[in-house]
């Protein structure tokens, strides 16, 4: 028998075309009733719907759904229908896009560019595109000699994959050593050589050097502290940074010349971990209140401060160890660089600064925003502060140096603002800069981008979108704490993703924004604190003299501006959920599906933390709808008895002996948002040993396996939701041992996979590979960042003047 061939792939033009010779009636039924519906744009889910109306017989409908068009829909994200074309963006794999375009009048099919598609789909809200050229955005140039893989499993292993193009070019090429000896030869801190000094001006006598070396170390004993044998590495060409003792700087030396000899991943990303870099660390993220106590709940103050607080202490932890076992006295210093707020609302936030407790050498630098009006005295919200960027970039430069005598190492961003303070600074300085995005509000608001118009008075998308394209393509490195958030799922498009090609008609169209399989995307997962979060199950370490204020918290029949709601029967367990109190959240979605379930009803109360639960209090528009609404879902649900709504809490340890104390009561943790980028509740819920029930859109989904160390759950889908819990409920009942297995089971996920101590290792091994890359590669991106301030200067400063200037 014949060998079979192997074929290329079809194209999605061909499959369509295909399906138009053998299925041309009900193909032509399909597309019909996608125009019928009119101009616009059709989800996925209508997609896929229409294909059970379509006339003719079953037979021939499952052979359009099985066959090579129903690989079409099924990958399809969006349709355009302008009749009489309707057209397609279809996406095979992640991070792999085709456009395909169907006239149902003339029967015809073409593949359409991005940029054609885009053109396209300007049409539904542009009537008349006139024959000028619209500015395209496209980043695809300046990056087709950076090396990448083309596996979407790859998707966020940047670095691994890094590693493996280093040492294979240094295994093939031996002249590629010599920008190693180069970038060693670079290192000083404050003036003074690290690691080599003049007297090794090559590789071959830095190899003759680290053979001596290792001859006269391993005589010693291991436990030799460096500075007995100093003067005789120093005069071999070596200076400080190598080890504290003869057993470290040892297995440095070995590292050094396994790599000098036969390059593996393996050995280069541990040489390159162990190389001193990072001293001094500036971390930026201007908005919100940001502050160790009495902020958490405030607006747009929530588990980034959380992040950013508990990053810091695993860091500095990191920093020290790292320090002392290079063999150096250096003190690390670490700056979160925020808004100093005068009218602080009783917090610390028009402090300038301010130690973080548990650290020893970080603190919160806070810089006021200004403007031509003079400081800015009040919180504004996230979506207005650009006006001020630029300025508060400028101010946060000069107080940076003068804090650290110097410039820092790292700069490290968050979110959209934060991210494009770091670009500002990294740019004028020269450092190597990671980008964190936590949230990109581009795919939490469907449409914002074609419609963004519609969006720009309330939200100034238009000003953020293209401050994350700055700050995207600026960074030397992105991480962040789940895959979807790069790359989606097989069915969804992810945060990152969303920004390789969009349109934001009448400004710009972007034609390749991001390229989600660049090697600078790393998936490094945050932890909870565990002073904080610890399980249910150590004794003692519980904080019982907090039971009485939980207590309190959870059974005082009084109602008022803290609490409201009763709990009848404190025998039942208690379903929790914490969470800002706005639309994404979606608290008021977990409140309705509880009140339509008489049966979850009966088997569990329910406890919500959550904003403000006087509306007067609230300044946030969103946050105003949704207190509204809860307490219309109160009257509506009769939920007096079973259900208690508490307003935002702050104080972290009592939230953390709160997650123990449900689990006391045999009680789960939900979380309910629409979407969640990551879900650091999640974490804390499950480090607390709570069985948790967590969205199935976005991070948590990767947390938690489904039904194995938590569950997932729809949010789109409450009255399932409401199953899943009864069903983990009842079987409790008749098996006691199942809430302990899923509580476990959560624990074990948790200590393999979400620690700050894996975290803050992880971090600085990037920042040391990445910034050897830069080095080596001489990958200063000179072009891109060209570009990128072209178009921050053209672009970005005339959008800008579009958002008002608040009043104090």
């Amino acid at each position: 028998m014949a060998n079979p061939k192997l074929g290329r792939i079809p194209s999605m033009r061909e499959r369509v075309e295909d399906t138009l010779s053998a299925h041309r009636n009900e193909l032509i039924s399909l597309l019909s009733r996608y125009v019928a519906q009119g101009k616009g744009i059709l989800q996925p889910h209508t997609l896929i719907d229409e294909l059970d109306n379509i006339i003719g017989e079953e037979e021939s409908r499952l052979k359009l759904s099985d066959g090579p068009f129903g690989e079409v829909l099924k990958s399809a994200q969006e349709a355009i229908v302008l009749p009489p074309f309707v057209a397609m963006s279809v996406r095979p794999r992640p991070g792999v896009w085709e456009y395909v375009r169907v006239n149902i009048h003339e029967l015809s099919v073409e593949q359409l560019s991005v940029s054609e598609y885009l053109h396209f789909k300007e049409e539904l809200v542009e009537e008349k595109i006139d024959g000028r050229l619209a500015l395209e955005l496209d980043f695809e140039p300046f990056n087709a000699h950076v090396p990448r893989p083309n596996r979407s499993s790859s998707i966020g292993n940047g670095v691994q994959f890094l590693n493996r193009h280093l040492s294979s070019n240094m295994f093939r090429n031996k002249d590629s050593l010599e920008p190693l000896l180069n970038f060693l030869r670079a290192h000083k801190h404050k003036g003074h050589a690290l690691m080599l000094n003049d007297r090794i001006q090559s590789v071959s006598r830095l190899q003759s050097a680290l053979a001596k070396a290792e001859d006269h170390i391993s005589k010693l004993p291991p436990d030799t502290p460096y500075s007995d044998f100093e003067f005789v590495l120093q005069g071999l060409g070596f200076e400080r940074g190598w080890g504290d003792t003869a057993q470290y700087v040892l297995e440095m030396i070995h590292l050094l010349l396994d790599i000098l000899q036969a390059p593996d991943p393996s050995t280069l990303e541990t040489f390159l971990g162990r190389v001193p870099m990072v001293f001094n660390v500036v971390i930026l993220s201007p908005h919100g209140y940001f502050g160790q106590a009495n902020v958490l709940g405030l607006p747009d103050t929530g588990g980034q401060v959380v992040y950013i607080l508990d990053q810091v202490r695993a860091l500095e932890n990191e920093m020290l160890l790292r320090i002392k076992k290079q063999g150096l006295d250096i003190t690390p210093r670490i700056l979160i660089v925020t808004r100093l707020i005068p009218d602080s609302k009783g917090t610390t936030c028009n402090q300038r600064l301010e130690r973080v407790s548990g650290t020893e050498h970080t603190h919160i630098l806070r810089v006021p925003f200004r403007s031509e009006k003079g400081i800015l005295r009040k919180w504004i919200s996230r979506f207005d502060v650009w006006p001020y960027l630029e300025t508060f970039a400028q101010d946060v430069g000069n107080e940076i140096v003068a804090e650290l005598q110097g410039l820092p190492d790292f700069i490290i961003g968050n979110y959209s603002d934060g991210n494009l303070v770091a670009s500002l600074l990294a740019y004028k300085m020269g450092v190597t800069q990671c980008t964190i995005a936590h949230a990109l509000e581009k795919t939490k608001y469907p449409d914002s981008d074609i419609y963004w118009k519609k969006f720009d008075e309330k939200y100034h998308f238009s000003c953020q979108f293209t401050a994350d394209l700055v700050a995207m393509n600026h960074a030397d490195f992105i991480i962040t704490s789940t895959y979807q958030e790069i790359a989606g799922t097989k069915n969804t498009v992810g945060q990152y993703e969303s920004h390789s090609a969009f349109t934001l008609p009448g400004l710009y169209r972007v034609v390749h924004g991001i390229d989600v399989f660049d090697p600078k995307f790393n998936i490094v997962s945050p932890g909870a604190d565990m002073c904080i979060y610890f399980p249910y199950s150590e004794k003692e370490k519980r904080l019982t003299a907090l039971h009485g204020s939980i207590e309190e918290m959870l059974y005082n029949p009084e109602q008022n501006d803290v609490h409201v709601g009763t709990l009848s029967d404190r025998s039942k367990p208690i379903i929790f959920s914490m969470a800002r109190l706005d639309r994404v959240k979606n608290m008021t979605g977990l409140v309705e599906c509880y009140g339509k379930s008489t049966k979850l009803r009966e088997l569990a109360n329910l406890v919500l933390i959550a904003g403000y639960i006087d509306v007067n209090k609230s300044k946030d528009r969103e946050e105003i709808a949704e207190i509204e609404k809860m307490h219309n879902l109160i009257k509506e649900y009769k939920l007096d008895g079973q259900f208690r709504w508490i307003g935002a809490q702050t104080n972290r340890a009592r939230n953390g002996e709160l997650y123990r104390y449900i689990a006391d009561t045999k009680g789960v943790f939900v979380q309910p948002a629409f979407y969640e980028a990551f879900g650091l509740t999640v974490v804390e819920a499950m480090t607390c040993g709570l069985p948790t029930f967590a969205t199935c859109h976005g991070g948590p989904a990767e947390i938690i396996e489904d039904g194995i160390s938590g569950f997932h759950i729809d949010p789109y889908h409450p009255d399932q939701t409401a199953e899943i819990l009864v069903d983990f409920f009842q079987q409790c009942k008749e098996d006691p041992s199942r809430w302990n297995k899923i509580s476990d089971a959560g624990l074990k996920r948790i200590y393999e996979r979400y620690t700050w101590n894996i975290y803050s290792e992880r971090l600085l091994t990037l920042a040391g590979v990445y910034g050897f890359w830069k080095y080596v590669s001489k990958l200063e991106r000179r072009e891109t960042r060209r570009y990128l301030e072209m178009f921050y200067i053209l672009k970005f400063r005339d959008l800008v003047k579009s958002v008002p200037l608040a009043a104090d």
